[in-house]
């Protein structure tokens, strides 16, 4: 029984990105050395050039992290005028995809910090380890018929703090320590707002599917 529930738990962790991706993320190719050399010059029309090949996937951050695509896309143009900044020092045996979604995400914490509210932090208080593997997800996404933009929309109504948490660690492949120095908080903190939001997320898939699931492991 402990055996099927621990399945179920990394069925979750692999599959939840593997759902997403199907929505909202695109393989971004590596762009010839001119083009990123001319968009670094200044080149207009190569920056261009460059948006229209990272639109997909940088847009595709940015509505997981933003309620409205209004407030994504201001953040999407943010967050590449910062990666057309930063050509110059970008090194090609980096994968260019990996490097433009670090630079957009960071755009996108630094913009949660900046408007955050004090109040959204304190109302959680830290977990260790042994209560965050026992509040782990029990339910197998096999038996849930449900798309990625369902998923997607469901994160969404997540509290701001824990839908963050979720996003940078079960999507965007961030450590707990990483998440927790991006967000100021302590890595239970985080551990903790990552089970709060499996959990919910867990109540509203098995609403949605009118499906009963035991509370404990």
């Amino acid at each position: 029984m402990v055996g099927s529930m621990q399945q179920a738990v990394n069925y979750w962790d692999t599959h939840c990105l593997l759902l997403t991706a199907n929505c909202i993320l695109f393989i971004v190719k590596m762009p010839d050395t001119q083009l990123l050399t001319d968009a670094a010059s200044g080149d207009r029309r190569a920056q261009f050039q460059l948006y229209q090949r990272c639109y997909s996937i940088l847009m595709g951050v940015c509505v997981r992290y933003r309620d409205s695509e209004e407030e994504a896309a201001a953040l999407l143009n943010e967050g590449f005028l910062k990666i057309v900044r930063n050509l110059e020092n970008y090194r090609r045996e980096i994968p260019f995809e990996a490097w433009i979604r670090r630079i957009m995400i960071n755009t996108l914490i630094d913009d949660f910090r900046k408007n955050r509210k004090v109040s959204e932090l304190i109302e959680h208080r830290d977990f260790n380890d042994a209560n965050d593997h026992a509040q782990l997800l029990t339910f197998n996404l096999a038996e849930l018929a449900f798309e990625a933009e369902e998923l997607v929309a469901m994160i969404k109504t997540l509290p701001p703090v824990s839908q963050k948490v979720f996003n940078l660690f079960a999507i965007d492949g961030y450590s707990h320590r990483e998440i927790g120095l991006l967000l100021t908080i302590s890595e239970g903190t985080s551990k903790w707002h990552l089970s709060f939001a499996r959990q919910r997320l867990r109540d509203l898939l098995a609403k949605k599917n009118g499906v009963v699931y035991a509370n404990k492991l």
